[in-house]
């Protein structure tokens, strides 16, 4: 744990060219910070950054996975200690610690999606989505949920998938939260998340500890940023390198454009070359040959994919009940410093409002408190000119809540769908309906009862023109009046399932129980998109236990 006195600052940061890092005023108290990835390299691992191409290429193995986020990271390491030549293909860069300097301008621009700007079709929805090796678990804040009890009984119940309970996966939770360092954080909480837990504590509402899995973590706050003292057990410092060490090859800057099919198995991975940005097309191509491929693009990308590829989708449900975790913001101003930009960035959560919520009610909310750094504070927050240049000068005081809506369980919860845009590339339509306002306008008077509670002064539900209120009765009247509709809530989302499910129905679903496409033999898909529903948590580590009991499964079949 770091006091404030030596707690790091982006140029503090220096890198080495043996791969070394240290975190400059910290250097005399920490020994220098060894960088995997580039490390790897100067051993020799087969990496091919495709804008570097001068030529088109040909490449064979056992099994070819689009995607290297929490689902291809695990299959690759479980498919490589299994004796196969497993191949990567990942659309965005190559980065490491070496080159995450924490700062914000950096890491939009080159470790996102859309440099943290990907949005619903109507603009109504901002979804933060990771575009880099390691993908989303490269950028995400470590928090580390097993699916809930109730979400696996209403998959089985409902859609008739068996043997997913909580002892089915049990073992495979034990087995990715050993591998990756998922335990309770013991550190006390920094002042954004501590005023959750003092808000819910004063009204009365069960709170708990997040786990995070990380190990040796310096408690520096930049999760999102990419983490520099390779604390955070991502895909990037864990499994990929393993699998790098074992003989897999990575391709980096190469967006997958379609299967090939041949009758009902496919025949080729064709692949597109991008350019240094990752944005825009080169020239060269990559075809794949593989005995299995593996989607593992996320449940946006992946759709897509299959979509692009004319997959066989006889019951039209490829792309359809895309669910996201549609999350609201409270944002508000204590008396004392916060800096919630410093601190492990999620350590408190109340699923008060999810348990009191039945999955055919009214829409429930998991609450968190996320870091608070100065871009994203500033995207976020409503109102213009002074008023919103007032409240970014008390960044120092400013608490934030989020409240993850969670979605898919009623009749009401039609979710979204996955389409492609003229030159191909996803587009994801969301309705928002009254359902889903209900949760927001009840989940905005939940968290603003919180952080009064906390001590706040003021509190400013993000909506509208972003007014604040210095009273949690003059809150609520105010919520209970608000136009709720779309883009003048903003709602933002870093949660995105669903769009190929998973189920023993080919009329309702994409994948089998085994992660295997119901009408192509050899094609797999092993992210968040075989989810039917959200899950109502954080799914990185649902999507690794999943992922490692597919992949499992796939690597025992290719084995014989």
């Amino acid at each position: 744990m770091t006091t404030p006195e030596t707690r790091a600052t982006p140029a503090a940061l220096t890198a080495t060219a043996a791969g070394t890092t240290t975190l400059g005023r910290l250097a005399h108290t920490a020994a220098p910070i060894v960088d995997p990835i580039r490390a790897g390299l100067l051993d020799g691992w087969r990496v091919v950054d495709a804008s570097t191409l001068d030529r088109d290429l040909v490449l064979e193995a056992d099994v070819v996975i689009v995607g290297t986020g929490a689902g291809g990271g695990i299959a690759a390491e479980t498919l490589c200690d299994a004796g196969l030549t497993v191949l990567m293909i990942e659309e965005g860069p190559l980065k490491s610690s070496s080159d995450f300097h924490m700062l914000e301008r950096e890491a939009y621009r080159d470790l996102y999606q859309e440099s943290a700007a990907r949005k619903t079709a109507d603009k109504a929805i901002n979804i933060l989505q990771g575009r880099c090796v390691g993908g989303g678990t490269t950028v995400n804040w470590t928090s580390s949920f097993r699916t809930p009890e109730p979400t696996l009984a209403y998959w089985a119940s409902t859609f008739g998938i068996d043997g997913f309970g909580p002892r089915d996966l049990a073992p495979w939770f034990d087995r990715v939260e050993q591998r990756l360092g998922v335990a309770s954080w013991t550190t006390a909480p920094n002042a954004n998340n501590a005023a959750l837990a003092t808000g819910a504590e004063k009204l009365g509402l069960p709170w708990g500890t997040i786990r995070r899995n990380v190990r040796g973590c310096w408690n520096l706050g930049y999760c999102g940023l990419g983490c520099p003292t390779n604390a955070k057990q991502s895909m990037l410092v864990t499994t990929i390198p393993r699998a790098l060490s074992r003989g897999a090859t990575l391709v980096t800057r190469a967006r997958a454009q379609r299967f090939v099919i041949r009758g009902d198995r496919v025949d080729a991975l064709e692949c597109q070359a991008m350019d240094a940005s990752g944005t825009t097309p080169a020239s060269r191509r990559i075809t794949v040959h593989a005995r299995a491929y593996v989607s593992a693009a996320g449940a946006i990308n992946t759709p897509a994919l299959l979509l692009r590829s004319h997959v066989p989708d006889p019951y039209g449900i490829l792309g359809l009940r895309t669910f996201l975790h549609p999350t609201v913001v409270s944002a508000a101003l204590m008396p004392g410093r916060i800096d919630g930009f410093s601190g492990a960035p999620q350590t408190i959560f109340s699923d008060h409002f999810l348990q009191m919520a039945p999955p055919a009610g009214p829409m429930g909310f998991k609450l968190e408190a996320p870091p608070v750094h100065p871009v994203l504070a500033a995207i976020t927050l409503p109102g213009h000119g002074r008023q919103h240049a007032a409240w970014m000068q008390r960044l120092p005081r400013m608490q934030v809540l989020i409240a993850l809506l969670r979605d898919g369980f009623h009749p009401d919860a039609i979710g979204g769908r996955v389409r492609l845009a003229d030159d191909g590339t996803p587009i994801l339509d969301y309705a928002l309906t009254p359902y889903i306002f209900d949760g927001v306008r009840r989940a905005f008077a939940a968290m603003a009862a919180i952080q009064f509670a906390a001590g706040a002064t003021s509190v400013q539900p993000v909506h509208g023109a972003g007014r604040s209120y210095a009273g949690v009765d003059a809150a609520k009247a105010a919520i209970g009046g608000f136009d709720l509709r779309p883009r003048a809530t903003p709602i933002v989302s870093a949660h995105v399932m669903g769009g190929a499910p998973l189920g023993p129905d080919p009329r309702h679903a994409v994948i089998d129980p085994a992660g295997r496409h119901h009408q192509i033999a050899n094609l797999h898909v092993f992210d968040g998109s075989m989810f039917p529903t959200s899950i109502g948590a954080n799914p990185q580590l649902s999507i690794y236990a999943i992922a490692a009991r597919l992949a499992t499964g796939l690597a025992q079949r290719l084995r014989g």
